[in-house]
């Protein structure tokens, strides 16, 4: 098989989900985060207009849009690339949230695409294939792409910074092979900084993806002309990473190192007053079990993602043992050395959270960026396997279709609520239900509010909690009221949209008749309740 023909797989699987997404995006409610720090992202040109700079009233705080005290320490590199393109497809027609829906998703397009590149190093491209097709197909994940705009860029910039860093270290090498110079080309460094810089930028857990290059690097030195080269190439690769950071992050500009270190500090914490369901209990989030991640971990990617993480670390393991055995040394190849780094990539914040026990709410939301690995190390379990079928095609296209069969139809089920899914271990979203969360985003305002049957007269929506995610959605009949300061003024016929988040529908007119019920597969997410 020639080297294009190996990865049309790939190139077909990746034109298969730009179709879904293009058809589906517009479905898509917008979700309880994204609002401000859309925001966010429209105050942001404040920052970057020159002309503001030379004004004496010039004021950085007018850059954080209308929720600067909550957002202001998020850093908004994502915000500044999603932007334009974002305002070009409002220019052809499409709605504001949907826009930032469809860049999202083509956004974890783009991480797919990495996750695949990284695969490569480890595995035949078949394995690849199947790795890429279990990791994008995972309906947490999906759901995710379009909603999300924090965690899923995350998740992407920080694997484009691990793949550009490695390829970095690997030209680094083959440079030097060739010219024997203590002397690097700086473009060399332009992608890997390019990602970390963004990366870091969105959150401050990014460095972790630099520590990971530079091992990787002082690993392979040998293979260098002498430690000064390492060291003034590494120093580069921070320095411009550093840069790219400060440029993409207005509120650095006052004080790089105090205001770091400030955030540094906050998002180590992740404080927050919500409360979190879990196992049918309420938990404030630093009461959490310290089981709470792990038990995430397991029953919200599909079935056959963990099996094939445990033997692919198996095989990792033997491969390594015999490297070690047949050189008798240390197995610092490249094999062996960045595919263990890699899996370090998931143990560190695996290892954060069961340590230091931060506030955690929404799933693991804030820690998807871990997932990557976990699919790579299934990826060389798919290797090993297809290297026992390696004569029968049709075996290997109907394993990898079978491994993303349940994917694919809770994708279908649960759509466009696919970030609440739940494997069969916990008896499906469904069986979830009432024990941990589901829709805690409340995307199914847009589908509550868009189901209200028409009216001649105005109605009085009084929404429990985030009215304006509602107000997005509401037709003209409805005027859109908020049940927190507001609700002394509850009238007969009034309606009250309330979500299933913490149960808390269950304090709120349990007993008044059900206009509108938003559910998938015996989960409901929302009601909308009429007062008799």
């Amino acid at each position: 098989m020639t080297q294009r023909r190996a990865h049309l797989p790939f190139a077909i699987l990746l034109c298969i989900q730009l179709l879904v997404g293009l058809f589906t995006f517009r479905d898509y409610g917008l979700s309880w985060d994204e609002p401000l720090f859309y925001g966010y992202g429209d105050a942001l040109g404040y920052a970057y207009t020159p002309s503001n700079w030379f004004d004496p009233n010039f004021d950085l705080n007018k850059s954080y849009g209308p929720s600067g005290d909550d957002h202001k320490n998020r850093g908004p590199a994502y915000l500044l690339l999603a932007r334009e393109p974002v305002y070009a497809l409002i220019a052809l027609g499409v709605d504001e949230p949907s826009a930032w829906h469809l860049v999202n998703f083509l956004t974890f397009l783009l991480g797919t695409y990495f996750v695949y590149r990284l695969c490569l190093r480890w595995m035949s491209p078949c394995a690849a294939f199947g790795a890429v097709a279990l990791f994008s197909t995972q309906p947490l994940l999906w759901g995710h792409a379009f909603i999300n705009p924090k965690d899923i860029p995350f998740l992407v910039f920080f694997s484009g910074a691990i793949l550009f860093g490695f390829e970095m270290v690997d030209k680094l090498i083959l440079e030097n092979a060739k010219s024997n110079t203590k002397f690097f080309t700086p473009s060399l460094f332009l992608l890997s900084s390019f990602f970390l810089g963004i990366a870091t930028s969105i959150r401050i857990l990014a460095p972790l993806a630099g520590v990971l290059v530079i091992l990787y690097a002082a690993s392979q030195y040998k293979k260098l002309p002498t430690p000064y080269s390492l060291l003034s190439a590494l120093s580069f690769y921070t320095l411009l990473t550093i840069l790219i950071s400060l440029a993409t992050w207005p509120y650095l500009w006052e004080a790089p190192l105090r205001n770091f270190f400030e955030v540094f500090r906050f998002m180590s914490d992740n404080p927050t007053g919500l409360t979190v369901l879990f196992n049918g209990d309420l938990y404030h989030t630093h009461e959490l079990p310290l089981r709470y991640l792990p038990t995430f971990l397991i029953i919200t990617l599909s079935e056959p993602v963990w099996p094939l993480f445990v033997i692919g670390g198996m095989v990792a393991v033997t491969r390594t043992v015999k490297t070690f055995q047949a050189r008798n040394q240390l197995p610092l190849t490249n094999y062996q050395t960045d595919l263990w780094l890699t899996l370090l990539w998931f143990l560190t914040p695996l290892a954060y959270v069961l340590l230091r026990r931060p506030a955690m709410y929404d799933g693991f939301r804030h820690f998807l960026f871990m997932l990557p690995p976990v699919f790579i190390f299934a990826g060389i379990a798919l290797d090993w396997i297809i290297s026992k079928i390696a004569p029968f095609n049709w075996l290997r296209a109907g394993l990898i279709l079978a491994l993303i069969a349940p994917s694919i139809f809770a994708l279908v089920q649960l759509h466009p609520y696919q970030y609440t899914y739940y494997n069969s271990l916990v008896g499906g979203t469904g069986g979830a239900f009432r024990r941990f969360e589901t829709d805690y985003w409340l995307t199914c305002y847009k589908e509550a509010v868009e189901r209200i049957p028409a009216s001649s007269g105005r109605l009085n929506l009084f929404v429990r909690r985030e009215p304006y995610i509602a107000q997005a959605y509401a037709p003209a009949f409805i005027t859109i009221r908020d049940w927190r300061t507001e609700q002394n003024q509850i009238q007969s016929g009034d309606l009250v949209l309330v979500n299933t988040r913490s149960n808390e529908d269950r304090k709120t007119f349990k007993d008044a008749p059900v206009l509108v019920e938003v559910a998938r597969v015996g989960a409901t997410f929302c009601y909308v309740r009429q007062i008799p």
